[in-house]
């Protein structure tokens, strides 16, 4: 049984960064098996949340045409003051009109088809403000921050955080009263962070 129901999420795909690691390329517009990494991660999220956003900041047009609203973070054009993910999640808190926003990265196509639904229960069960994925990799417990769940009510929280020049995620989520949610298959959160592993992700 879903423990938040889908229309109160709204899902968040972030395709913002610089692609650095890639060479400076959009990784979000990057060929995968056909399609762009961003489209990947829209089509597997669809039957997971109520509604859609992507966060981009350079090349609109063409995530425009995925079909579903793009925003830019806020600072873009003034990259320094919020650079990384943070940026994405306020970008997408800022347009949420749902109770609930959830986020994935553009480079990860094959995160779990069950993903919101577990992190949502982890979330209420907890009474918690946020859920995060983790995985289990050598026996170390590795969260995944970037997979995440959260009240939008966190927004104001979020904002006072980034005005302080802080800009490390896990500084921030380590505020909330974030519950952890242990994901067994940690390839389906293989993330291609350059061409190579771009390349591998092609494998089937």
């Amino acid at each position: 049984m879903q423990a938040i129901a889908l229309s109160d999420i709204t899902g968040l795909v972030l395709a913002g960064g610089r692609g650095s690691r890639m060479g400076g390329v959009d990784k979000g517009l990057q060929n995968h098996l056909g399609m762009p990494l961003a489209l990947h991660a829209l089509l597997r999220l669809t039957p997971q949340v109520g509604a859609l956003m992507v966060n981009a900041n350079r090349n609109l047009g063409a995530y425009d045409s995925m079909g579903v609203p793009v925003w830019p973070d806020a600072s873009a054009g003034a990259a320094s003051d919020y650079p990384g993910p943070l940026a994405g999640f306020l970008a997408g808190l800022e347009h949420c009109e749902t109770a609930y926003l959830v986020t994935v990265p553009c480079d990860t196509p094959n995160f779990p088809t069950d993903l919101v639904a577990r992190l949502a229960a982890g979330l209420v069960a907890e009474d918690a403000e946020m859920a995060m994925a983790a995985t289990l990799e050598d026996g170390q417990l590795q969260r995944q921050p970037v997979f995440c769940l959260m009240a939008a009510t966190l927004l104001e929280s979020l904002v006072a955080f980034l005005q302080t020049g802080q800009r490390k995620i896990d500084r921030w989520t380590d505020a909330q009263r974030c519950a952890t949610v242990v994901f067994d298959d940690t390839a389906a959160f293989f993330n291609a962070n350059t061409l190579d592993e771009l390349q591998r992700l092609q494998q089937p």
